[in-house]
Parts: structure tokens; sequence; C-alpha cells
């Protein structure tokens, strides 16, 4: 048995106002658990995206989570849940005025390959992106022209 408090975990860098990553903390083999905190305009993921071989399952404590879906956006509210299969597009932001709190589940563990777009201002559409570390922050890049679409540092949320 393994036992925390999510406040224990260090946060990590991201989208997201707080993550902390409690698959590690709680030693899992077989599933990544993270923990979400959502100021208004932030997102569970850097881009609109995929896991090749991993399902996720958000539960919402708090707030309004909205998924950008293939089918169209998709609002999750407080105790509701929602499941991506493996391969299935989407991203969740916090479009309203009130803070988001979920808890994410993958299954497996290993998301196995990611497939990420954002929109690049130079190439004018969404393309794919790599994450990378730049000048102590994570940065998005198009893969097509390596312009940065985006910058994520520790937030003060």
């Amino acid at each position: 048995m393994e036992r925390i408090s999510i406040d224990d975990v260090e946060a990590r860098i991201g989208p997201a106002a707080v993550k902390r990553a409690l698959g590690p903390a709680l030693e899992t083999a077989e599933v990544a658990l993270n923990y979400y905190e959502l100021a208004p305009g932030d997102s569970f993921g850097f881009g609109y995206h995929r896991h090749s071989d991993q399902e996720e399952v958000f539960y919402v404590f708090q707030g309004t989570a909205t998924f950008e879906t293939e089918d169209g956006p998709v609002a999750v509210g407080p105790d509701e849940v929602i499941r991506f299969a493996p391969g299935e597009w989407q991203l969740g932001r916090n479009a309203g005025d009130e803070r988001v709190v979920a808890l994410a589940v993958g299954a497996p563990e290993a998301s196995g390959d990611t497939e990420m777009v954002r929109a690049c201002p130079d190439c004018g559409e969404r393309t794919e992106q790599t994450v990378d570390w730049a000048d102590d922050a994570l940065v998005t890049l198009c893969v097509d022209c390596g312009a940065r679409t985006g910058r994520f540092e520790y937030s003060s949320h």
C-alpha cells in the first residue's frame, strides 16, 4: 500500500496552473494518475493530441472543463467523467471563470506515441508539434518550420 497527500507531490511545469504526477509518488506500475488545477484559460495538455496506446479518463471535481473532440466541444462539469479511447483526439480546457479541479487516469501507464497539433502562426494552420526545454521553460515547436508556438513556465496561479 502507498499513501500520499496531493499537496506533498511537487507540481510540474506545463499548461495547467497545477499538475501533480501522482503515479510515480504512489509507485503505480500500470496506470498514470495526474491531479490538475486549471485557472481560466489553462488546459490539461500542450495541444490537441491523441495517445496511440493509452486510454484516458478525466474526473472533474470542481468547475467545468470543455474538451475539444473530433465531434465538437464537450463540457464536463462537477462529478462528471469523460473517457477517451486510444487514438481519440482531445484537449481539455478551462473556458470558464471558475477554477477546474480534476483527476486524470491513463492506462496503460506508458501512453505510446503521442501526436499533438497546435496552431502555427508561421504556417497558418495547425501543425504537428514537439515539446522541448528553452530558457527555463517548456516550449512547443512546429515540426514543419521550427516556429515556437507556446511557452510554459511554472504558474503563480
